[in-house]
């Protein structure tokens, strides 16, 4: 654990970055209807590592997707910043999802045809970033997430760990407040996993930016700030990493 996540005081900074309210989806198919979130208040604080954990069709990547404005709820709210992202217009949604939140999917996302530093550039052109900025802060992301030698390699030329350094880098691009992370070292080896889990903890201590992980890596349990247990559609409990009992270095490496 680094030594600024170890020595970080969220009592300092207590202001809500994501709050949501009775949130609840359901999904019909014909006389069918699925209730994949059946009312979910959540209160997430600025600069907090959260980990959102549970099992498959627990409902935790519903909520992922309804706090990173991906789908929108059946019912219920979703506040970013005390706004309600019911009530934004799409440009509106758009622009919030372009500066405001970054996404790290399991499956990397990346356009195959451009190089590493255009994926990372890319949110920049859409953001209205000059281009020469957007090229000088690509390459200072990709420093930064250990990629200086892979500027110009595609997705293709690289490995899966890279491919994920590339995207964490792209989510950073237009200096989101949030970054939402869905199974980020799910496809990658232990040792792999690790190194992105470390660069995370990273961009969490240093820059202060809120992370949000969906995961099943247990791993997390020892540098999130809370994990947000959900089951059934509902949240089953939250609990900070000191009041998890449970010891790491008999399940580390497993898949729950």
């Amino acid at each position: 654990m680094s030594k600024e996540l170890e020595n970080k005081d969220l009592t300092n900074d207590k202001r809500v970055i994501i709050r949501t309210v009775n949130l609840k989806k359901e999904y019909a198919k014909k006389d069918v209807v699925t209730r994949a979130l059946v009312g979910v208040d959540v209160e997430i604080y600025a600069k907090e590592f959260i980990s959102i954990m549970g099992p498959s069709g627990s409902g935790k990547s519903t909520f992922f997707n309804m706090i990173g404005g991906l789908d929108s709820p059946s019912s219920g709210r979703v506040f970013i910043d005390e706004v309600d992202v019911a009530q934004l217009s799409a440009p509106e949604l758009a622009f919030l999802r372009c500066r405001k939140i970054g996404y790290i999917f399991q499956s990397y996302n990346l356009i195959q045809y451009q190089t590493a530093l255009e994926n990372v550039t890319t949110p920049m052109a859409f953001a209205g970033v000059p281009t020469d900025d957007a090229r000088k802060r690509g390459m200072e992301l990709l420093d930064l997430v250990g990629l200086k030698e892979r500027w110009f390699h595609r997705p293709i030329e690289m490995s899966g760990g890279q491919q994920q350094r590339v995207a964490i880098a792209r989510s950073m691009a237009n200096n989101p407040q949030i970054l939402l992370c869905d199974e980020p070292t799910a496809n990658l080896d232990h040792h792999t996993g690790q190194d992105i889990l470390d660069i995370l903890e990273r961009v969490n201590a240093e820059k202060g930016v809120t992370i949000i992980c969906a995961t099943h890596d247990y791993r997390m349990m020892d540098m999130c700030d809370r994990l947000i247990w959900i089951r059934d559609g509902g949240v089953d409990r939250i609990a900070s990493r000191d009041e998890v009992n449970i010891q790491l270095s008999n399940i580390e490496g497993e898949d729950a």
